[in-house]
């Protein structure tokens, strides 16, 4: 009896979440998260029922996970595996449920066999009561939104909990960030480990900014670093208790270039080194696609079509995505806490070409409400380039914090314009723009949707969840 109840809430349950998916893309909104909080409210194991009939691949960590996703998605599509991810990047436990009903229909017979599925950090530790994984990616921990978070080391926690529940399942892990090691330690599941050989940095590596576990994390002792290549992450090691870097089978062993279009590095692994050039930019998306080339020789994918997936992938929407308007560019580049922004900025100093930046910074839930991060922001470094920048702009709730910051950092007041409404921003800094410029807009979290909406309407871009 208690079965036959169970399957009639599960049909009922598909029934409202796709009739609410429906109606909401009818509408032109996203139906990403509400359509499973229903699901769930009507039938609460429906994650369990639905996750057991696919083979899960899960990408969680605080900075990289979208693109980490998209890479991996790739490597599947080139491969031809039949999949289905949550694209919109709806990552907490609605999210997850949505794309699975999406997927499953009326009968709960999934079309895929493969779930990708992208999970916010905090939401691991629950989704794992739920859902039992085949590969787990982790990419990595850095500060975020306290507010929403916790504390660094409590969200690390909160993670390996949720490992816990799972001696099953394969954790690739980037062996860099001492963190993220960590979780491959005294466990029982199989571990794979990534990260960059001691190798010549260009000039945007090895900074030393936020340094966000500089303490061994076994004993307290003060790290030491053979090799770094940006906040904590690097060939770590601790004097004192001996805890260090593990042994990466994955490794970058040389980077050829690195330009403000895309990168090209040598990969050696354990089948065997391979070049590709990988469709974005940034030192921080070396390491993306070194866990997708990890996921792909966990699965013996042939190198070949590692490269073609590495080389043709499109960034997720708001990362690095990328906007052509014939002779001019948007770029829309997601930011979200001090590492990331210290990152971006570094990409924003290898472009040539002159360009207008604008910054989108909200206090809502999403985005965090404490926006005292700003100031650990390394923005000083746009000020050296500020002869490059025709215009920067600051829109957003907290606009006027960003003029001040920018302010203190040693941009002239003169070359800031504050601008509130998004479509003006975008009005005023397009017509700024000359042939073979670029606008970078830079958003935090619900900046980033607001704004992308008025893109997709004037400039017909595809749907999130697309």
């Amino acid at each position: 009896m208690k079965n036959i109840i169970h399957r009639i809430r599960l049909s009922i349950a598909l029934f409202i979440a796709l009739g609410t998916i429906f109606m909401l893309r009818l509408a032109g909104s996203g139906g990403t998260s509400l359509p499973g909080k229903l699901a769930m409210i009507i039938s609460p194991n429906i994650l369990t029922v639905l996750s057991a009939k696919y083979r899960i691949v899960m990408v969680t960590g605080t900075n990289g996970k979208t693109t980490t996703a998209r890479m991996i998605e790739q490597v599947l599509k080139e491969n031809r595996i039949a999949h289905v991810a949550n694209k919109s990047g709806a990552n907490l436990l609605s999210g997850l449920a949505t794309v699975l009903i999406s997927d499953v229909g009326m009968n709960a017979r999934p079309r895929s066999q493969t779930a990708l599925l992208e999970v916010d950090e905090a939401a691991f530790r629950l989704s794992s009561k739920y859902m039992k994984p085949a590969v787990l990616v982790v990419t990595n921990f850095f500060r975020d939104q306290l507010d929403r978070f916790g504390e660094l080391y409590s969200t690390l926690n909160a993670v390996r909990e949720g490992i816990s529940r799972l001696p099953d399942t394969t954790l690739v892990l980037n062996a860099d960030d001492s963190l993220c090691a960590s979780l491959g330690k005294d466990v029982p599941n199989p571990v794979i480990y990534y990260g960059m050989n001691e190798l010549q940095l260009p000039d945007e590596g090895a900074s030393s900014d936020n340094h966000d576990a500089s303490y061994c994390m076994v004993c307290k002792a003060k790290y030491v670093y053979r090799f770094r290549t940006y906040g904590h992450l690097g060939h770590f090691e601790c004097p004192e208790c001996g805890y260090s870097r593990p042994e990466a089978l994955i490794q970058v062993d040389k980077i050829f270039s690195l330009s403000g279009e895309f990168s090209k590095v040598l990969f050696n692994t354990q089948s065997g080194a391979f070049t590709a050039q990988i469709n974005l930019p940034g030192l921080y998306n070396i390491y993306n696609a070194l866990a997708a080339v990890s996921f792909a020789e966990l699965l013996g994918f042939s190198h070949e079509k590692t490269i073609h997936a590495l080389s043709r992938f499109e960034s997720g929407f708001g990362r690095m995505e990328s906007i052509s308007l014939g002779e001019k560019n948007i770029q829309v580049i997601l930011i979200k806490n001090p590492t990331g922004f210290n990152q971006v900025i570094n990409f924003l100093l290898t472009v040539e070409n002159p360009a207008v930046i604008s910054l989108s910074i909200n206090d809502q839930l999403a985005d965090g409400t404490d926006i005292s991060w700003l100031w650990d922001v390394h923005f000083e470094a746009l000020a050296e380039i500020q002869n490059k920048v025709t215009r920067f702009f600051v829109s957003g709730i907290r606009a006027e914090d960003m003029a001040v910051r920018l302010k203190y950092a040693g941009v002239f007041t003169d070359q800031i314009t504050l601008e509130k409404d998004y479509g003006t921003m975008l009005d005023k800094a397009l017509e700024m723009l000359e042939a073979g410029q670029t606008l970078y807009i830079l958003p935090t979290y619900t900046a980033m949707l607001d704004i992308r909406k008025i893109l997709k309407k004037r400039y017909h871009l595809k749907n999130i969840w697309q």
